[in-house]
């Protein structure tokens, strides 16, 4: 599955997503800008550059340009898609989203007054899921989204990584052992070389995302984090409390380790944790579910959760019951008393494997320990 959606071969394109690249691209004179996808800059100053390229071909997205350019790319062959008025996102945006982007103002303003709560706000207004135009950006937001997913993803398997994904509840307390051993997996799993990738949200989503983050770390750092977090163990009654004490440890520890969730708008009464260092948030939640599973290439564990976690464990299953041997992937679930009596996934997910080739690939561990080692 491609995340940004797209279910056919697409032509080779240049995504021009900085000023510094298109200025660069510009001083090569390269006489023609066919192909070129050129998103979200300010292209004012450039009209006399623009004029000497020739745009047939070139697609310019929510670009802002000096009076009068507009009509003269539309009539010398380019493509142009308007800035969205009225939406507080880039529709068109070329990245993935940081925490310091999600939260800008964090310091000084409630989290309800913040980028990622005014997305939120957005997208419940009355009727908004059934407007047109509210359709349109959202669709063409969670596109660019799945394609700048793409770029970090095929960056990632270049340079010889792979993605395991951590599934959990978000119900896990700060200062918890469930959450410290969430916090202990992420941390191993980057040690032993793997990206952490995670729902993007809070509970054992956000203890994972903080172990990889501090894996460049002492493990008396990550103690230290531990603790400077339980001070504020959930996300309610503030989220702006939980975000702080978190970025009071992102603070004191700037260089942080790579890891990567995908959160989600339709669930956006849960905040996007502070520690994932690459962050695709979706408004489509079947998409993000998707995504998430598609892209844990090494495998995924499994810890305590709920409905959620249930529901992520057997669409795993399915894709593992129904897909070629060599895309089978390993799945790891903890707490055995867990997953066997209280929400006993277990028996069914073993019923399902036998006989087929995920067989081996299931696995029913006690600790996080165990489950490492069966990744690493």
């Amino acid at each position: 599955m491609n995340p940004s959606g797209s279910l056919t071969p697409s032509p080779r394109t240049l995504d021009v997503q900085s000023l510094a690249h298109f200025d660069g691209l510009l001083a090569e004179r390269p006489g023609s800008a066919h192909g070129w996808h050129v998103q979200s800059l300010d292209l004012r100053g450039r009209s006399e550059a623009l004029g000497q390229v020739d745009v047939r071909g070139a697609v310019f997205l929510g670009c802002t340009f000096d009076p009068g350019v507009e009509d003269r790319l539309r009539s010398n062959g380019a493509l142009l898609f308007p800035r969205l008025e009225g939406v507080p996102f880039d529709a068109y945006r070329g990245r993935l989203y940081t925490p310091q982007e999600l939260y800008a103002g964090l310091e000084a303003h409630p989290y309800e007054e913040l980028p990622d709560a005014l997305v939120y706000q957005w997208s419940i207004l009355p009727d908004q899921r059934h407007r047109l135009d509210a359709t349109l950006a959202a669709a063409l937001h969670d596109h660019a989204i799945g394609d700048a997913l793409d770029e970090l993803l095929d960056g990632g398997r270049q340079n010889g990584g792979s993605f395991v994904g951590v599934m959990g509840g978000h119900a896990a307390q700060r200062g918890s052992a469930e959450y410290a051993a969430a916090a202990m997996l992420g941390r191993k799993l980057a040690l032993a070389g793997r990206t952490v990738a995670t729902g993007g949200g809070p509970g054992a989503m956000e203890a994972a995302n903080l172990g990889a983050y501090l894996s460049r770390t002492t493990p008396e750092d990550l103690e230290e984090a531990l603790g400077t977090l339980a001070a504020v163990p959930g996300f309610r009654p503030s989220v702006s409390a939980w975000a702080r004490k978190a970025a009071a440890v992102v603070e004191r520890h700037p260089e942080g380790a790579e890891s990567l969730g995908i959160p989600t708008w339709f669930y956006g009464h849960e905040p996007p944790n502070y520690f994932a260092t690459h962050i695709a948030k979706y408004f489509a939640n079947a998409v993000r579910e998707a995504v998430l599973l598609e892209l844990c290439d090494a495998g995924i564990v499994f810890l305590p959760g709920a409905a959620g976690t249930v529901q992520e464990i057997f669409q795993d299953a399915c894709e593992n019951y129904y897909g070629a041997v060599q895309t089978v992937t390993p799945m790891v679930l903890v707490g055995r008393d867990y997953w066997t009596r209280e929400y006993p996934a277990w028996p069914l997910l073993e019923r399902l494997a036998a006989g087929r080739p995920m067989e081996r690939q299931v696995f029913l561990v006690d600790n996080v320990d165990e489950a490492v080692e069966i990744l690493s």
